[in-house]
């Protein structure tokens, strides 16, 4: 019996370890528009998301591969779509009104939770549209 508590263990550590690398793949995506994430302007181009989970909780990166300025961007957990579940693909969103996008959210493709980022307060008659941007797996990763 003690070697099989023991043998649990071990399968058990392994597969933390697996999923932590998993969840730490680095995604890129292009993103053909202005937008803000946090309070900071980013120009278009292609864009790499990291997520690290080293603090025990998550924390995302956006780095612009142009300029690579580097954005941390505090975030919140929430469901994803089933459709975006389902796909198994990345997905970054953004909450477009009045010409102006921000970053509204993330999907890493994996994992049961898409996480949400604080965007600017709209107008009294500003209406958001959602643009979806896919991403791809960091090349070399």
């Amino acid at each position: 019996m003690k070697k099989l508590t023991t043998k649990l263990m071990i399968a058990t550590a392994a597969l933390i370890v697996v999923a932590g690398a998993a969840s730490a793949q680095a995604m890129t995506a292009s993103i053909p528009f202005e937008f803000r994430a946090g309070n900071t302007v980013m120009e278009p181009g292609t864009y790499r998301v990291d997520l690290s989970h080293k603090t025990g909780t998550p924390v995302f990166w956006l780095s612009s591969a142009h300029s690579g300025g580097t954005v941390l961007l505090p975030q919140a957990p929430a469901d994803p779509k089933k459709a975006w579940e389902a796909s198994g693909q990345g997905k970054l969103v953004f909450a477009c009104a009045s010409g102006r996008c921000s970053l509204a959210e993330v999907y890493t493709g994996s994992g049961s939770y898409a996480y949400k980022f604080r965007g600017p307060k709209l107008g009294k008659d500003e209406i958001a549209v959602l643009r979806e941007i896919p991403m791809q797996p960091a090349k070399g990763e």
